[in-house]
């Protein structure tokens, strides 16, 4: 399972809730989306995935009246395109995609506006798909990359990913977190254009960040790593004392 970032939170009033089975991120590597699903663009006309498919994606599920994490996903993903040297529409698009079927095209055109702002190069409008869809399309996608939320009350429980698509619809990798390096994204777009999977990188921040429920954050978790930080040391130093206890010692030649 991946990130889990809470919404509707920002109120100190407002409780975590208990049960947060079935939210998160089953990884399908290797796996393809269904390309026959229909979603609306930021116009209102209806598309589908294999219409809109011909370099590698980088698909970012959200919902777009989210005030937190999504947001900050979204804003940092402008910022690592101003730095990625691959071109937009030819070497890569992206796709925002709503899992919240509330949420319609004319607010989708509107956050298609306002990121297309932040870039600070030439990209085509095409290169970036602000998409919104039913419910049913919707889950059948979000099922199919392994993106597991739910609704609580006005807002949701979700993870937090990026989804790297080859240009056939195979997934081929899944950056999580709000932050990412071009170079990470480039690499990533490089494997998914030769249809390559590529392991989750960031799968070691689950162990070195824990959730803190006062703070609503991720912490980094100190005493666990330096535990093992320093387990690896004694293991190490271990084994060179052994490997130079068998060590015979080199006897000197006397001279005649």
């Amino acid at each position: 399972m991946g990130f889990i970032f809470f919404h509707g939170a920002v109120n100190a009033h407002v409780e975590q809730p208990k049960d947060l089975s079935g939210i998160g991120i089953d990884e399908k590597l290797g796996q393809f989306i269904p390309l026959d699903l229909t979603f609306y663009d930021e116009n209102g006309n209806p598309v589908s995935l294999k219409q809109l498919i011909h370099t590698p994606i980088i698909l970012a599920p959200v919902f777009y009246r989210c005030p937190n994490v999504c947001s900050f996903l979204l804003f940092n993903l402008t910022g690592v395109i101003n730095k990625l040297p691959s071109e937009p529409g030819k070497e890569y698009q992206v796709w925002t995609v709503s899992f919240d079927e509330t949420e319609k095209p004319d607010l989708a055109f509107e956050k298609k506006k306002m990121y297309l702002k932040m870039i600070e190069k030439p990209f085509p409008e095409d290169a970036w798909r602000f998409l919104t869809g039913d419910k049913e399309n919707i889950h059948k996608l979000t099922d199919a990359i392994g993106f597991h939320f739910k609704k609580q009350g006005e807002d949701f429980l979700h993870p937090v990913t990026l989804v790297i698509l080859s240009p056939d619809g195979k997934i081929t990798r899944y950056m999580f977190g709000t932050e990412f390096l071009p170079f990470d994204l480039k690499m990533a777009l490089l494997e998914a254009s030769e249809g390559r999977v590529g392991p989750t990188l960031s799968k070691v921040l689950r162990f070195c960040f824990s959730y803190d429920p006062k703070g609503r954050k991720y912490v980094f978790n100190t005493l666990k790593v330096t535990g093992i930080v320093t387990l690896l040391f004694a293991l190490s130093l271990i084994l060179f004392l052994v490997f130079k206890g068998k060590k015979k010692p080199i006897k000197e030649e006397s001279l005649e």
